[in-house]
């Protein structure tokens, strides 16, 4: 039987994440990781393999997070969809400001490693591709919902609509992680909801 691991998993793919989040994946070394985790090399390597691994586990954690929170508020049948919709964006742009500390945010972990690693890494491409269709199903629901209400008003079809909103989610995070202020950024989240909300 083998040793019991001598450290919380959980605690650990948390400050991977971070590190990953704060770094990228090219730009985070096996010494940054042993810092952030406060293991050693070896026992990182042991414990997930490779440094990809432990990427690709930190991710699934932070994607499995964020799109748990977002259906939350989604799904909150309490209010009309347009308010649900709204309410998402103004938690995008409180997470932005959240994580932003005393320089610019660090943006979305989802974002920048679509923008890093999508086109070349397959694997990690499959895991993006399955979070963003959890992603639209999910404003897609709500946008069918509003339709039908009439809360939320237009002419296109709901997974158009559902990949529009969530291309302002990205612009709206790019936008902080470029420094843009929280008038911009709220700025952007209006015009998006003057199209969609009545």
């Amino acid at each position: 039987m083998g040793r019991p691991r001598a450290f919380d998993e959980e605690r650990v793919l948390d400050a991977a994440m971070r590190a990953f989040w704060a770094g990228g994946y090219e730009g985070t070394s096996t010494r940054d990781l042993c810092e952030a985790t406060g293991l050693d090399r070896s026992s990182v390597y042991n414990a997930f393999t490779s440094k990809h691994e432990l990427f690709k586990r930190a991710l699934a954690r932070y994607l499995d997070a964020m799109t748990a929170t977002q259906a939350e508020i989604l799904g909150d049948v309490g209010q009309p969809a347009g308010e649900r919709v709204r309410a998402l964006l103004a938690r995008i742009i409180d997470d932005e400001f959240r994580c932003r500390g005393d320089g610019p945010s660090i943006g979305c972990l989802s974002v920048n490693t679509t923008v890093e690693l999508a086109g070349h890494d397959e694997e990690i491409s499959r895991l993006l591709d399955r979070d963003l269709r959890r992603r639209l199903d999910a404003l897609q629901a709500v946008i069918e919902e509003g339709l039908r209400a009439g809360d939320i008003v237009s002419g296109r079809d709901p997974a158009t609509l559902a990949r529009y909103l969530n291309a302002v989610i990205a612009g709206i995070r790019v936008s902080a992680k470029g420094g843009a202020g929280r008038a911009d950024l709220e700025a952007i989240a209006a015009t998006a909801l003057d199209t969609l909300i009545r």
